[in-house]
């Protein structure tokens, strides 16, 4: 037999756990053919069968998280793809070499994306559940009763996907990161009823990288250098239920906010449906936290290195404000920066937060 293996997702991802396996023990499979979706930190993922043969084994079920390298099937014949087209690697097992683990045959769990998605969320075994769909697939009303028979004070959650690498991201920041924030708020009663804050703000933050480019930068700690950045590639904070996505808006010094629009649209379609390349989820020089869409004034934001600055937008409302020697109110939109203060200095930071609230009041 041939075991065919976990392969490499690329963008340094070393797991991905099971989301739905397109074929069974037993199976016969042809080259190229869907063989298992699974969930990375990133997206969700389709690999295919590198080569055609009888599946003999699965090394795991829907749930399970593997490390890559991890055997995932099993082949008891087949002939192995040329490598230019493989994924993964099939190694042939010694001739002396027996295998003890019994082959048994097991039934697919049936249920659609979103029944698995919030079945990880409420850490409920979707295998302990007695299916009631037409084909015999677990709806969202078994769900329901699931939680409703199993439901425990303090049960616990196993982080999985965005949210562990969410985990281990702010724990890195927590050990490499010194830092400062800074508030203000920006008076943007101007602004026309169709402005986009989101764009506004990108535009903003790329002027104030050009005034004080030292915050569009990463810092390199092992080296003690700092690389500055000739382009602005925003990071945008995007909260979905899966947790916590930072998609990259590249070059939003040299774009029209049609282009931006457009560029983040897609982005945040991708994230809705997990099918976001990897390679756009990487290599952001600076964050934009929108949080004001959800609630909130000012925050002491999370720097994730090697980035050295995040900004933060809260909720606009009208605030009185002092205006030719008289009270008005005027819509205000309140402004956090965080900086890593090991890369930048209070100076900096505070003249790059005026650049801010200067271009969104101009």
């Amino acid at each position: 037999m041939k075991d065919f293996c976990l392969p490499d997702l690329g963008e340094g991802l070393d797991e991905a756990e099971i989301i739905s396996w397109h074929a069974g023990v037993g199976d016969h499979v042809v080259a190229d053919q869907p063989l298992v979706s699974v969930e990375t930190a990133k997206a969700i993922v389709e690999i295919p069968c590198p080569c055609s043969g009888h599946i003999a084994k699965r090394f795991g079920e829907p749930g399970d998280v593997l490390k890559v390298g991890d055997p995932l099937v099993a082949f008891e014949d087949g002939e192995r793809q040329d490598a230019a087209t493989v994924v993964g690697q099939i190694p042939a097992s010694p001739p002396d070499e027996t295998r003890t683990e019994p082959v048994t045959a097991s039934t697919p769990i049936r249920a659609a994306p979103a029944v698995r998605r919030q079945a990880r969320e409420l850490g409920i075994d979707l295998a302990q559940l007695t299916p009631s769909g037409t084909h015999g697939e677990i709806t969202l009303k078994d769900l329901e009763e699931g939680v409703a028979g199993s439901r425990q004070p303090g049960s616990k959650r196993e982080l999985r996907g965005p949210r562990r690498t969410m985990a281990r991201n702010m724990a890195r920041a927590r050990d490499q990161v010194v830092p400062a924030t800074l508030y203000d708020d920006a008076d943007v009663e101007h602004w026309t009823s169709d402005a986009d804050p989101t764009l506004r703000l990108a535009h903003a933050i790329a002027a104030a990288c050009t005034s004080e480019p030292i915050l569009n930068a990463w810092l390199d700690q092992d080296a003690q250098a700092l690389r500055i950045h000739d382009q602005v590639d925003l990071g945008i904070a995007m909260d979905t239920e899966q947790g916590l996505f930072v998609a990259v808006l590249r070059d939003v010094g040299n774009r029209t906010s049609d282009d931006l629009r457009a560029g983040l649209q897609r982005l945040e379609a991708d994230v809705r449906e997990r099918s976001i390349p990897a390679r756009e989820l990487l290599g952001a020089t600076i964050t934009l936290s929108n949080f004001g869409t959800l609630g909130g004034r000012h925050a002491a934001l999370v720097v994730v290195p090697p980035q050295v600055a995040i900004v933060g937008a809260g909720r606009m409302a009208p605030r009185a404000v002092v205006t030719d020697g008289g009270i008005v109110a005027h819509r205000m939109m309140p402004l956090s920066l965080t900086f890593d203060h090991r890369a930048v200095t209070g100076g900096e930071a505070a003249r790059f937060l005026a650049a801010v609230k200067n271009a969104l009041e101009s």
